[in-house]
């Protein structure tokens, strides 16, 4: 399959999924896919857990960002079990990380932040590279090309946050600023397009009170750029030019990321400036540095056809399929809200 038809088909598709999430995620009822009663009150009607379509969208995002790692990775003679071990090693690093730093900075236990989660993956993606090739390279029988892999991580990650701002506008979280006060283009262009949010558990309306006020849709904003942003350097990478893949990946995905928060209304930590500003400017400047000083490692043409056989075996869709469970059941579970359920007959279909 040519590389022109692959990236048109993953474009018509990602631009599908993208229109049903903009359009139906908002409401009241696309935040809980499920509730499970668990214990029985005095009253005869039972304690709930809330099972998220946050979750569920959360766990996509990850399996689509997986699977580019593997196809890209393997375009350039990556062997699956390689970029298996590489993926599975940052996901125990940065998925750990995504609540630990919101934590540190929100003074939150039950939320999660994908700025701390990047931060964290920034910074240790070159000496988890090197120490993959150090240790498990040799009897595993494989070599990660540090700039190579560290695009592909790139391009995984824009597509995988793209992808899950959905979740944010399932549960109505990392909202903007209401449009009404807005002046200038932004708000010419938002004019009529922005997002309005129902339900009392949605974070938006509970957080800051913003239910049926439109607001700036920075999340589908994020989306439509960081899913632009993955063809592009996907289309970048598997043409060999792996660098400025990887530069094109962080920089639009970074700057984004700072300039973004001066958008958003929900609480980023204290100041004027956010923590997570600061971590994605910091971030940056690193991986330029880094790129500058890895950039002439030599690496394989990419053959787009290997990384997608590699892709299609059935060790790797049970290893995607794991991904997929681990991330739902990680982030599915609502532990900010609960449930109440009780059960009847429907005594005229007896």
């Amino acid at each position: 399959m040519s590389v022109s038809l692959t990236l048109g088909t993953v474009t018509l598709a990602l631009g599908m999924y993208l229109w049903w999430g903009f359009r139906c995620l908002s409401a009241e009822n696309r935040q809980f896919l499920a509730t499970v009663p668990f214990a029985k009150n005095e009253q005869g009607s039972w304690h709930g857990i809330n099972v998220t379509w946050y979750g569920l969208l959360t766990a996509n995002a990850y399996l689509v960002a997986v699977a580019v790692l593997l196809v890209l990775l393997g375009s350039v003679g990556v062997p699956p079990r390689a970029t298996a071990l590489l993926a599975l090693t940052m996901l125990l690093c940065c998925v750990p990380a995504s609540r630990l730093v919101a934590q540190l900075v929100e003074k939150k236990a039950h939320t999660f932040t994908v700025g701390g989660a990047v931060f964290v993956g920034m910074i240790i993606t070159p000496p988890v590279i090197w120490l993959l090739n150090r240790f498990a390279g040799p009897p595993l029988g494989f070599h990660l090309p540090v700039i190579a892999t560290w695009a592909a991580i790139a391009i995984a990650y824009a597509f995988g946050e793209g992808l899950g701002r959905l979740a944010c506008i399932s549960f109505g979280c990392c909202y903007g600023k209401p449009l009404e006060g807005q002046t200038g283009l932004l708000a010419r262009l938002l004019q009529n397009r922005g997002f309005v949010f129902h339900g009392s558990t949605k974070k938006i309306v509970y957080a800051d009170g913003l239910e049926g006020v439109p607001v700036i849709p920075v999340q589908a904003m994020t989306a439509l750029l960081y899913s632009s942003c993955g063809l592009i350097a996907a289309g970048l990478f598997l043409s060999s030019r792996h660098t400025a893949a990887f530069l094109f990946a962080v920089i639009v995905t970074q700057v984004w990321r700072s300039f973004s928060e001066t958008l958003r209304a929900d609480y980023r930590g204290a100041g004027k400036i956010s923590a997570y500003q600061i971590m994605g400017v910091a971030g940056l400047l690193y991986a330029v540095v880094m790129a500058a000083l890895l950039h002439r490692e030599v690496t394989p043409l990419p053959v787009l056809s290997a990384g997608l056989q590699g892709l299609w075996q059935p060790a790797m869709i049970i290893f995607l399929q794991g991904v997929w469970l681990a991330i739902f059941f990680y982030t599915g579970r609502s532990t900010v809200t609960g449930a109440t359920v009780s059960f009847h007959i429907h005594h005229h279909r007896i």
